[in-house]
């Protein structure tokens, strides 16, 4: 017989909130109090009396300061707590090794760098946004005319964007741009790349020529020396073929574990996803480092106040990295009048996530108990195991674009009111952060960590799950999102500086 469904959750003995499991009416008893408000799923309530400027403990945390006095079975959230200027310096523990998991290889694409791909896509990449409806018309012709003659390649992803001119050839800005194209044309999971400039744009395509790939696997040109746009589609068509007969002998063989890189997302948060789908992808995130792989944790706005907690598993050279992003990010939210406390979205705080550092204490449970093993700029390329950092703002597309161009061949995404988010050409595991989102758009969720709390299903037992999902992913099985078709739309490079 199945379990019922817990009411209410206290995730540590020294929390001073509650959470609610299912919609608690007042009057209801919960955790030896009496609900003084009705709480909605997701949301907290006070356990115990808190004076105004006291602290708000969660996750055994600091993640908020009580505006007003808090009496016992109140519902506590914007309208009583607040960000607090100061947070631990301290972390509950400096980094776990585990034992390898008994699984340590998926079917992939070896390719000559001794990398391996989850997917054998062609990227049709634009250098600038002038070339962009040339390489999605390239893109389309060739998904309708080449795929179907070459059944081992996955599709024609465009990789076109708003970048590439109208800006410094030199500074933060471009640096990323450079990085993150030159990481996609990079990618494990292309078997081939067509790059298709304009011709007069500040991103010159002389940039990304590589002297040991043939024609046979990448193809290069500017509009303006082919004759138009019309006449850009055909030459790209003839630079295909040869392309596409390379990738299409490209075969899947076992390959180990430690070739997977996966990059680890979460968009549209709820109260549910720092006690269910994030931890068990910290335990997946733990298992794949353990077998020799990467995971990738990212979006530096969403684990202020929680970067005492990666730091304390990281080498000092490392921790002082985390530092510097951190000061940095404080710095450019200032001269651009935004605040790091602004990350909660409307959406985030409706499904109960009051402050950023209860969001960013959720967030960083995605990353487990591995050791932090470094610590990245945006897009840069990172070739070393383990539990790494890469810098990049919050927002779901730009760090999963940087990931990707870091060498991410795989991306699980957690989400607890519903992202629909998917990538190329790495494909997108959604993890579902309650079971009610998993029923309700079971058509984008590729699994419901919303068992945790509905069945009892321990974090353990859910991260061995999702460590299968991402192997069977990586082998070939499609998710959610590709059977859909996103992916097109969501090359996103973080764009920084002036647009002149």
């Amino acid at each position: 017989m199945t379990a019922s469904r817990p009411s209410f959750m206290h995730l540590n003995p020294t929390d001073t909130v509650g959470i609610a499991l299912r919609p608690l009416a007042a009057g209801e008893a919960a955790l030896g109090v009496t609900l003084r408000a009705d709480i909605p799923l997701g949301h907290k309530f006070a356990v115990r009396p808190m004076a105004q400027g006291a602290a708000v403990v969660k996750y055994g945390q600091v993640m908020a300061v009580a505006t007003q006095a808090i009496a016992p079975g109140d519902h506590v959230h914007s309208h009583n707590a607040a960000m607090s200027d100061s947070h631990s310096d301290q972390a509950s523990h400096t980094g776990v090794i585990h034992a390898p998991p008994a699984r340590t290889t998926f079917q992939g694409y070896l390719r000559p760098d001794g990398r391996a791909g989850t997917r054998n896509f062609i990227g049709i990449m634009a250098s600038v946004n002038c070339s962009s409806t040339v390489c999605n018309a390239i893109a389309d012709m060739a998904n309708r005319t080449l795929l179907p003659r070459f059944p081992n390649i996955d599709g024609f992803a465009p990789i076109v964007h708003d970048q590439g001119c109208g800006m410094a050839s030199a500074g933060e800005g471009f640096d990323a741009l450079v990085r993150v194209l030159k990481g996609y044309r990079d990618h494990p999971n292309f078997g081939g790349v067509l790059i298709v400039g304009l011709g007069c744009e500040v991103n010159q395509l002389t940039l990304y020529k590589r002297t040991d790939w043939t024609e046979e696997r990448i193809g290069i040109f500017n509009i303006q020396d082919v004759g138009g746009s019309a006449s850009a589609v055909r030459r790209a068509m003839e630079l295909l073929e040869p392309i596409c007969a390379a990738a299409n002998t490209d075969t899947r063989s076992a390959q180990p574990v430690s070739k997977l890189v996966l990059g680890m997302q979460c968009g549209g948060s709820d109260g549910f996803s720092g006690i269910t789908a994030n931890p068990a992808l910290g335990v997946a995130s733990d298992m794949l480092v353990a077998a020799g792989g990467t995971s990738i944790l990212s979006e530096t706005p969403e684990i202020f106040g929680a970067e005492h907690l990666l730091i304390a598993r990281a080498a000092p050279e490392t921790g002082a990295k985390i530092n510097a992003m951190i000061d940095w990010w404080r710095h450019y939210t200032a001269v651009n009048g935004a605040s790091l406390d602004n990350n909660p979205s409307p959406g985030n705080k409706k499904g109960g996530l009051t402050t950023i550092l209860e969001k960013s204490l959720g967030a960083v449970a995605k990353g487990g108990l591995s050791p932090l093993a470094g610590a990245f700029a945006y897009a840069e390329p990172i070739r070393i195991p383990g539990f790494v950092y890469m810098d990049s703002p919050g927002y779901d597309p730009v760090a999963a674009t940087g990931q990707v161009a870091s060498g991410a061949n795989l991306i699980a995404f957690t989400t607890g009111r519903g992202s629909c988010f998917g990538a190329k050409p790495a494909p997108s595991i959604k993890l579902a952060s309650n079971s009610d989102l998993y029923r309700r758009m079971s058509e984008d969720m590729d699994m419901d960590c919303g068992v945790v709390v509905e069945q009892g299903v321990s974090l353990e037992e859910m991260g061995a799950r999702i460590y299968d999902l991402l192997l069977d992913t990586a082998s070939g099985q499609k998710t959610r999102s590709e059977d859909f078709g996103y992916g097109d739309n969501e090359f996103v490079p973080w764009k920084i500086g002036a647009v002149l």
